[in-house]
């Protein structure tokens, strides 16, 4: 501050408290340092001043203080008046060349730019972070430059790239650019700038960087002036841009509360850099470290600061920011990291740092799906196992006499459906369809029940299951168990001799589960033909006896094979994977789709019969012809042709509509209360009717439901294929590169490229095929490459 008021006059040193006199001789000298001819007076007083100094501080402790004192007063005196007669000379300079108006007013244009020439030196914008200096070299057009810039590079660039002409240059080499640059950084004292704008805020005066270079160095000239552009251009603290034309720019001093706020920005800002730093260096150590050692994700979660940068960069990565703020924050940290701002580069990082395991579900985690039942809803639960009564229990139709077979998955959680079946004396067969009774514990509108409807539909990944209902009330009050007496809905249907129905009812019950059987151990049953499973083989019989009627109804046939993949510990980078394709054509898998369409149709018929509003399903057939495919080989080819064709299925809630898919009059989902909620929808309305109460729900609220409960369903029906393809594609990888497939040939889809069938893993995709082949036949294949997290498959034909 000492020179810039030292330049006005003694009395302004005198009126302010003054630096240490050698920082303050030392910005006196800086001229000298820079090389500039017209400071080197300055310099030799500055320099005598500073060496009186270096002699009044020896000898001060001696004796003769006065004097001293008087010599360095004196010689300080020399220097401020040289000072002052510099800039007379300057001024007066600088007068003689403007231009009078008759008034006498000067014209002097400060935003005037300078037109360009060959051998200037300038500085422009290479892009929206990078800043160079260039020696313009030509005209490029009519108005861009040829520019050979700091690096060797030359380039042609627009005019409105330009930042700074350097004042006073010409005909400048090239080679010299970073020379001046080193002289110009090691000159810049940021201290300077904020007595300048002390000064100038005090004088309330704008300037140029000419000007404050003039102010700061004594000079203007061209290292000292693009100085004191640098001090400007960089500065967000002192000054601000009150005018700019083109280059040229005008800056004044900000008000001191604006400065103090700045300053205080700056700090926030530093902290935060240094915040950054810190968490960077948390996220490399752990990049490094082996997977058991990795910290765990909990430890990333308890300190607020750490937590806030680690969800910004999970929200990153599933696309799910909450604002501007914390999408900024991660790409700051992914920069920082040397990362494009990418979802892809997030949660590779999370995963390389052990928040996400290799294999994580970004599904479930973008689309918010809820993988964990509340407290609140867990002790509602409970309440409910350990209080329920059964308001229908002296209702209900014993049947714990019958031989009952519940047929599902080998890792089945919920069992919600299980088998019955007699011979007549007449010789037609009686079929039951148990069902489980959720209805019994749950009541709509309860806190149990919404969240029901909430979720819509339990969801069965290959990692893991997500109930709709709490785990322990499904488990332990709904589901069907072996060798116990269950509360269920049962339907009973007596078949005329073609398979269509002659009679049927509907009642509450109670039965006993016999068997507990898989798909493959019911076929085995099925094919071994046990006269003690007599029960087994009705079932079977009655099951081609409804396929058979059906289709003559104009059912079509979509059985295909169908995958299951159980991965029993998803959280390591390299799990187990076990993989089933099953064949929907196979008999224990016929028999249980054939009943559970059997039920269906009863419920729609009894629903229809007694006015009953319940979410009617039905498939217009789009009148297909099936003889039109007669061509294509039964299974799996046949069957993708006609689903191609399938119009999707639709609901009435007042009435039965045609399932021409199916081949039957009307349908109603009912089999599966405990994993889909419009299952329970159509449990509430049946059990009401038959209790003798009121119905819950007019056909319009189910309406309102159903359209929510569907949404979901399919949100979550998509959930599961995308998962199911990504650890198919991920067993696909993990094979050996030699390992041959069998693929049917589905159709073509342009050109050879076909869409294929591979048998062994049940899995569609498409492929480039030989000449010769046509739908239908089987073909060879390799896995070339297989990126489950990108969604990749390439197959080459084995020819």
């Amino acid at each position: 501050m000492m020179t810039i008021r030292a330049a006005n006059g003694c009395s302004s040193v005198l009126r302010s408290p003054p630096p240490p006199p050698l920082r303050a001789l030392r910005r006196l000298c800086f001229c000298s340092r820079a090389g500039t001819p017209r400071a080197s007076s300055l310099a030799a007083a500055a320099a005598a001043a500073a060496a009186a100094l270096r002699c009044e501080r020896t000898s001060s402790g001696h004796g003769g203080g006065g004097a001293r004192r008087y010599c360095v007063h004196s010689l300080v005196e020399s220097v401020i008046e040289e000072i002052r007669e510099s800039r007379r000379r300057r001024h007066t300079c600088s007068a003689s060349k403007m231009a009078l108006t008759s008034s006498g007013e000067l014209l002097e244009d400060k935003l005037v730019n300078r037109a360009l020439q060959k051998g200037l030196l300038l500085e422009f914008k290479k892009d929206s972070e990078k800043v160079l200096l260039a020696v313009t070299q030509r005209p490029d057009g009519k108005k861009n430059w040829m520019v050979s810039d700091q690096n060797g590079v030359t380039s042609s660039i627009k005019p409105q790239q330009i930042t700074f002409i350097v004042p006073g240059v010409e005909n400048f080499d090239q080679k010299e650019i970073s020379d001046f640059l080193q002289r110009a950084e090691d000159n810049l004292d940021p201290t300077l700038l904020e007595f300048a704008w002390v000064e100038l805020l005090e004088k309330n005066k704008s300037v140029t960087a000419e000007e404050l270079a003039e102010m700061i160095f004594g000079s203007s000239e061209p290292l000292e002036s693009y100085c004191a552009h640098l001090f400007l251009s960089k500065d967000e603290i002192y000054f601000t841009v009150l005018e700019a034309k083109g280059s040229r720019r005008i800056y004044g001093p900000r008000p001191a509360a604006q400065v103090e706020e700045q300053m205080r920005r700056k700090l926030a800002r530093e902290a935060a850099e240094k915040e950054i730093e810190e968490f960077v260096q948390l996220l490399t150590s752990a990049k490094l470290m082996p997977f058991p050692a990795k910290p765990r994700k909990s430890s990333w979660l308890t300190k607020e600061k750490i937590r806030k940068k680690i969800e910004s960069l999970e929200c990153y990565a599933i696309d799910a920011c909450k604002n501007d703020e914390q999408r900024k924050l991660a790409g700051v940290i992914l920069k920082a990291m040397g990362l494009t701002k990418t979802a892809s580069s997030a949660m590779n990082l999370l995963v390389d740092i052990g928040y996400f395991p290799v294999h994580v579900n970004l599904d479930l985690l973008k689309l918010n799906i809820p993988t964990v039942h509340s407290d609140e809803l867990i002790s509602a639960a409970e309440i409910l196992l350990s209080q329920s009564v059964d308001i229908d229990e002296t209702e209900r139709k014993d049947l714990t006499d019958l031989k009952v077979y519940a047929i599902d998955v080998d890792e089945a959680d919920e069992l919600d459906d299980a088998l019955s079946a007699t011979r007549l004396l007449d010789g037609r067969i009686k079929v039951w369809i148990h069902v489980a009774d959720p209805a019994r514990f749950v009541r709509p509108g309860s806190i149990v029940d919404r969240e029901a409807m909430k979720r819509g539909t339990s969801i069965f990944l290959p990692t893991a299951t997500y109930p709709m209902f709490p785990e322990k009330l499904a488990m332990e009050g709904m589901s069907l168990k072996q060798g116990e007496v269950c509360n269920a809905v049962s339907v009973s249907v007596v078949l005329h001799s073609d398979g269509s129905i002659a009679e049927f009812a509907v009642d509450n019950s109670i039965i006993k589960p016999t068997y507990m059987l898989t798909y493959e151990s019911a076929s085995e049953l099925i094919h071994l033909n046990l006269e003690e499973e007599i029960e087994l083989k009705i079932l079977s019989e009655a099951a081609a006896l409804r396929l058979r009627w059906r289709r003559q109804q104009g059912a079509i046939d979509t059985a295909t094979l169908e995958t299951r993949i159980k991965v029993p510990d998803p959280d390591e980078p390299e799990p187990e994977i076990k993989l089933y394709v099953e064949d929907q054509a196979d008999p224990a898998m016929r028999l249980v789709s054939e009943m559970m369409i059997l039920c269906g149709e009863v419920i729609a018929s009894y629903g229809s019969q007694n006015n009953i509003p319940l979410p009617y399903r039905g498939q217009p057939q789009s009148n297909i012809d099936v003889s039109a495919f007669s061509h294509l080989p039964e299974g799996p080819v046949r069957s993708s042709a006609l689903v191609r064709i399938m119009r999707a299925a639709e609901f009435d809630f007042g009435k039965p509509i045609r399932h021409g898919i199916l081949g039957i009059p009307g349908y109603v989902q009912f089999t599966s209360p405990i994993r889909r909620y419009m299952d329970l929808l159509a449990h509430y309305q049946l059990k009401a009717f038959l209790q003798g109460e009121s119905l819950p729900f007019s056909a319009g609220q189910l309406e309102g439901i159903g359209s929510t409960v569907n949404m979901n369903a399919r949100l979550a029906k998509k959930i599961c294929n995308t998962s199911l393809r990504y650890w198919i594609l991920e067993f696909l990888r993990r094979q050996p590169k030699e390992k041959k497939y069998h693929a049917l040939i589905l159709r073509f889809i342009k050109d050879r490229i076909a869409a294929l069938l591979l048998v062994e893993v049940g899995l569609q995709a498409s492929a480039w095929v030989s000449l010769g082949k046509d739908i239908g036949d089987e073909i060879v294949v390799r896995v070339e490459e297989s990126q489950p997290r990108d969604d990749f498959l390439s197959l080459k034909e084995v020819i």
